[in-house]
């Protein structure tokens, strides 16, 4: 009987443990309840963009059935996809899940760590955590595109443990290339995850807040589950410079300058715009904003305490004209070459800009992101026609990284010491480095996991394995158009970007099914057709012959017919002079 008793409050003291952490997340499984222990479920890791890729950051981590979404980034489109303005993570594995989500927190404020969650938030009603610059930054993007609802934003505090529904969270703070970056600390049952996309170790950052080695150390010695690390300098060895290297390059084209100063970075560099603030103050210049994200970032740091900007200090674009030139610096974005970006609206010399000079001196403060280096050159021949003194990095160190180079790779792994170890933040050529330089630590082989987008990682106290994957795609952002564009879209788009469209315009009586009117052939980007005009009279003879054997043949569907006319006309323009325009036959019934 006693046995028996013994055994109704074991299972008593199952279901208690059971509740109280499926339910309410109060203790971890695992722990002894009258000498019960709860089986441990594995954490699982799904990346659903931000692995063999630059951009599109977004990392779920579940725990006992819940899920914590980390940062939802966006990417800037490569030269093949068309038309395209940005790629954003696939959500269908969240948005069929949702009732299973606890909420989201944010590293920092980068566009490849925030810019999809305008695109994304109405599908998943749940809030948002974040440092204030972060929370700050979305919270100013979210006001352009009028949501329907309002969205929970939380503030976070570096050093404070959070609790995210069943989640406890703690930031910690690292350097970066934008204030109030923070890795994660993330408690599971088998130890805390480490999560440190983008960081760098800066011994002299300008703002004066330095890693928080004690708090990873801590860490470290508790016994670190996995560590999550950014791979994007893998490559390169040694240690990144600090932003103050950039800064002292800053203050000598201040000091040298006779004309105007133009200075593009990164608008949301927070700590480079300052550094150009306190150098137009030492040299007395007044100084200008132009570009609507730095206008608007900078606005935002500023009445969030981040920039320092004494009221003298700012002049408008338009009382630039009435200014001595020595009295002028211009801050300004496009220094990655985008078409509507200030800068290389500068460079094409179109109204409403600055006009750019001989005397002025342009300083392109940022290497050209992987993709963009064509776009890049073409702006700095442009204003070196214009006449100006153009800086930028492959001249001169106007430009620092935001993360971390080989040796601070291993600074953080020797602070954390993980059990398992993923590359992160990187294209695959860096994941796979950095997964080397992680053996090279000593942490063994088969506990480093290279991942792809939707795999499934899960790991405990035992062993890590990758489990399938949740299936993700690309989802494209066109104008207004989420993931309406797609392979066929993009296809079309190409064929028409190489080899132009050939409209082919046909009439037919309905009731006695001759053709009454045409062939008539229009082209766009094919051919000039006064020029050609003995191909165009072949290509309708051709378009004639194969509607005659339709018709003759009593052939009544339209779709068949624009087939036919469509392969004989692709067929015959390919064999004279090898091009494979985009054929659109038009068929109208009178």
């Amino acid at each position: 009987m006693a046995k028996f008793q013994g055994y109704k409050i074991g299972l008593f003291l199952v279901f208690l443990e059971t509740l109280l952490y499926n339910r309410y997340g109060l203790i971890a499984p695992g722990q002894c309840l009258g000498g019960v222990f709860l089986y441990m479920d594995s954490i699982k890791a799904i990346p659903l963009g931000g692995v063999g890729e630059i951009g599109k950051n977004m990392m779920l981590i579940e725990k006992n059935g819940r899920i914590l979404i980390i940062d939802a980034g966006v990417m800037f489109p490569e030269d093949d996809l068309l038309g395209i303005d940005l790629v954003i993570p696939d959500i269908s594995y969240l948005v069929e899940n949702k009732e299973r989500i606890d909420g989201m927190v944010l590293t920092h404020g980068h566009e490849d760590h925030i810019g999809a969650i305008p695109y994304i938030i109405e599908e998943l009603d749940i809030p948002i955590y974040g440092t204030r610059l972060a929370l700050g930054l979305v919270k100013a993007k979210l006001k352009e595109f009028h949501l329907s609802r309002e969205v929970k934003f939380k503030e976070v505090a570096p050093r404070k443990k959070t609790k995210i529904g069943t989640f406890e969270v703690e930031l910690i703070r690292v350097n970066h290339s934008i204030a109030d970056t923070c890795a994660l600390a993330i408690k599971t049952p088998y130890g805390p995850i480490i999560y440190a996309s983008d960081f760098k170790f800066d011994q002299t950052p300008v703002d004066g807040i330095v890693v928080d080695y004690h708090k990873l150390s801590q860490y470290g010695d508790s016994g670190v589950l996995a560590l999550f690390s950014d791979s994007t300098n893998a490559e390169r060895e040694g240690f990144t410079n600090s932003e103050r290297v950039v800064g002292e390059k800053i203050d000598d084209v201040f000091s040298t300058a006779r004309g105007r100063i133009i200075v593009a970075t990164f608008a949301s560099n927070i700590h480079r715009i300052q550094q150009v603030f306190d150098a137009a103050r030492r040299y007395r210049r007044k100084v200008a904003i132009t570009g609507r994200s730095m206008v608007h970032n900078c606005q935002i740091a500023s009445e969030l305490g981040y920039l320092d900007i004494p009221e003298d200090s700012m002049v408008e674009l338009r009382d630039l004209p009435a200014m001595d030139h020595d009295k002028i610096a211009i801050l300004t974005t496009g220094s990655q070459g985008e078409p509507l970006a200030a800068l290389t609206r500068m460079a094409n010399g179109e109204p409403r800009q600055v006009n750019v000079c001989a005397g002025d001196t342009v300083m392109v403060s940022a290497s050209p992101i992987p993709g963009n280096e064509r776009l890049v050159g073409e702006t700095i021949n442009k204003l070196y026609r214009l006449g100006a003194d153009v800086i930028y990095q492959a001249i001169s160190g106007v430009h620092v990284s935001g993360h971390a180079s080989k040796e601070e790779l291993k600074l953080m792994c020797n602070l954390v010491r993980p059990r398992y170890f993923i590359p992160v933040h990187g294209e695959y050529r860096h994941l796979y480095h950095h997964a080397q330089l992680a053996e090279n630590m000593g942490i063994e082989r088969d506990n480093i996991f290279v991942l792809e987008p939707g795999s499934v990682l899960e790991l405990n106290s035992e062993q890590g394995k990758i489990k399938g994957n949740v299936g993700v795609d690309r989802v494209l952002v066109d104008g207004l158009g989420i993931g309406d564009v797609g392979t066929v879209v993009l296809r079309d788009r190409r064929l028409l970007s190489q080899d132009g469209i050939l409209i082919v315009v046909m009439t037919i009586d309905r009731k006695n099914g001759q053709m009454i009117s045409g062939p008539d052939i229009v082209t766009r980007g094919f051919v000039y057709m006064r020029e050609s005009e003995e191909l165009i009279q072949q290509a309708t003879d051709i378009v004639e012959r194969t509607m005659e054997k339709c018709l003759n043949n009593g052939e009544k569907q339209w779709s068949r017919m624009k087939n036919r006319v469509r392969d004989a006309l692709s067929g015959f323009v390919y064999q004279k002079i090898k091009r494979r325009p985009m054929i659109l036959p038009i068929i109208m019934e009178i």
